[in-house]
Order: structure tokens, then sequence, then C-alpha cells
């Protein structure tokens, strides 16, 4: 069974081969899936993908043509693919429901207290010859913050308990299913506006569902959150409003954002730029506005355990379905 995957970062290239248990034939693509590299496809019977990798129309068209009969994602969301298209197609589909909690609620923490502590503003002037402490590098401790997490599941615990280590005992959650888990780990909110009007630090935790929560941060989310608040995505971009989120900035009601993920991240992640070239002109302004706000493009998952995690369970999915007919993690 020829497999290609596309995405395949030269460090992440080994695990691929290390991991191939089931003795799969694989061509790896470090580039992301894209009309020009569509045609190396040909002879293989399984695609997986990763994120930012559009399976959607014509791509799938082609692919059909080309042979293949499973389109495999290595990744937890699936908005990439056009699901409806592809099972009409007659692809069988399947994604990974999880890997390592611990690689995306670090990344989170970490951004988190760079904005706090101010340390991309400090190592700025330092690496520039500039070592004077200006007002604005005095902080609060983190410990001392109101601190919510929206999206108590397995990330956002996992989040929790590391920021109790930091000694955080204000810590609130909210999600419109409450487990008997996040109960012990977190104050539960009765409301999401109940968490917004006491937490000065969020943390955005949720899977993405466009009908529920598409562009959730918005103008109105924003101004209930406390003057001065500092928000963290590191969920899906499109559960954010990037303009409402620039204009919070701008009024100084928001004075901190950092995000893994952007909304049409495509466009911008896994490529270089000029700053003056960026668009769209949200993403620009942005940038701009380091170190206010801090962009990573989505490494949340970019760790050897989440690796790890991604491919075996794309292994084991397609094992499932060429063994049994079917997989517990289809589509």
């Amino acid at each position: 069974m020829k497999i290609i995957c596309y995405g395949a970062r030269k460090k992440e290239q080994p695990f691929f081969h290390q991991l191939n248990k089931h003795g799969f034939t694989l061509t790896l693509v470090e580039d992301l899936l894209t009309a020009e590299n569509l045609s190396l496809i040909e002879g293989h019977q399984v695609v997986l993908l990763r994120g930012n990798c559009p399976a959607k129309g014509e791509n799938l068209v082609r692919m059909k043509e080309y042979g293949v009969e499973y389109l495999l994602t290595r990744t937890v969301g699936v908005d990439h693919i056009d699901i409806d298209d592809a099972k009409r197609l007659g692809f069988k589909l399947a994604r990974v429901p999880g890997y390592s909690p611990n690689a995306i609620a670090e990344l989170a923490v970490t951004l988190a207290m760079m904005l706090v502590r101010n340390v991309n503003s400090t190592i700025a002037a330092t690496s520039s010859g500039d070592f004077k402490v200006y007002p604005e590098y005095f902080s609060k401790e983190i410990r001392h913050m109101r601190v919510g997490i929206l999206g108590a599941g397995k990330i956002g615990l996992t989040t929790a308990r590391i920021l109790k280590g930091f000694g955080v005992t204000e810590l609130y959650g909210w999600d419109p299913y409450v487990s008997d888990a996040a109960k012990q780990e977190l104050h539960m909110t009765a409301t999401q506006d109940d968490l917004l009007s006491k937490a000065e630090l969020i943390f955005m935790h949720m899977p993405y569902i466009k009908d529920q929560n598409h562009h959730m941060v918005n103008d109105a989310f924003l101004a209930k959150m406390p003057k001065g608040s500092l928000l963290v995505n590191v969920a899906r971009g499109e559960v954010v409003d990037t303009k409402a989120v620039i204009k919070a900035l701008e009024s100084h009601h928001l004075a901190g954002f950092a995000t893994d993920v952007l909304e049409n991240e495509a466009v911008l992640f896994n490529k270089q730029f000029d700053v003056e070239t960026i668009e769209p002109p949200e993403f620009k302004k942005l940038v701009e506005l380091y170190p206010r706000v801090l962009i990573t493009p989505h490494i949340g998952s970019n760790t050897e355990e989440a690796c790890r995690n991604m491919i075996e369970q794309s292994y084991d999915n397609l094992y499932d379905f060429l063994t049994t007919g079917s997989s517990k993690n289809s589509l």
C-alpha cells in the first residue's frame, strides 16, 4: 500500500519511517498540498495530510482520477477537507482524534508568560544593546492573576494543571459540556459571560464548530473582558474575529494577544514575507503590533511526542481500514 504524506517536515521524516510497523510504502513531501504538487499523488492509493492541505474541489476530483482510495489527516481539525464531497466521491476518511495535550498546553502557557512578563519587549531591546529597565516592563505575577480557560477538555485541563504549578489559584473554566475532571481542576462558571467578567488572562482551548463558535471572540466578547486583559488562542483561528481583536488592542482595552492559529492562516504560515507585503491587511497589522501581539505559525503540535501520536494513529487508522473495513476514527 503506497502512501504519500504531505507536510512531512524534515524533523518529522525519521518518525514516519521509525513508526511504519505495518510496512507501508512511503512518499514523504515536505511541502503542503497544493494544486501544483498534487500530481505527485499518481500511483498512490493513500493520501495523508496535515492542516492547511486543502482537500477540496478540484483537488479531490484529481485525487479520485489518480486512484486514491483513502484520504487521511493526521490532525484533529478537519476544516481543510470537504468531507461531504470526499464521501460523495467514495473516499474512506479518518482523522486523529487527539495527540499530546502537553504540546499545546505548554505553548499556550509559554506565550502567556511572555505576555505577562513582557519578555519579548525586553529581549527585543537587549538584543539591540538597550539594557534599560522601562516602566512597561513592570508586571504582575501570574499566580496573582485571575485566569480563565474556555474549553475544558484534555488540553484545557493540562493547561490548568501547569498553571497550578505556577501557583495560580483563581482558575476559572467554562465549557458547554462540563466533565467531572473539569469540576476538579477549575472553578466552572455557569455562563461564558461570568468567566469573561472575572478573568484577566484567557486561554482559548475549544474545538472549532462552525455553527456554534465561529468568531466567538468578537467585539461583544472582548468588551466583556476587563480592561487590560490578555488573550491566548491555541485553538483554531476561526474562533477569533481578527479585526475585532485589532480594534481592542488599538484602544488598549486588550493589553496583549498571543496566537498560534489564524483564520485563513494558509496564506501566511509556512511562507516568508517582507512585512510590508503581508496580506491581508489585518495580518500585517497584527505583525506590526508586536510585541503586544505574539504569533507562532501553528507550531503547537510541533513536538516529538505529538508527532509520534499523529503518525502512529494515522497508520493504525489505515491498517484498520485495510483489515476490518472500518476505523474508529473515520469521518
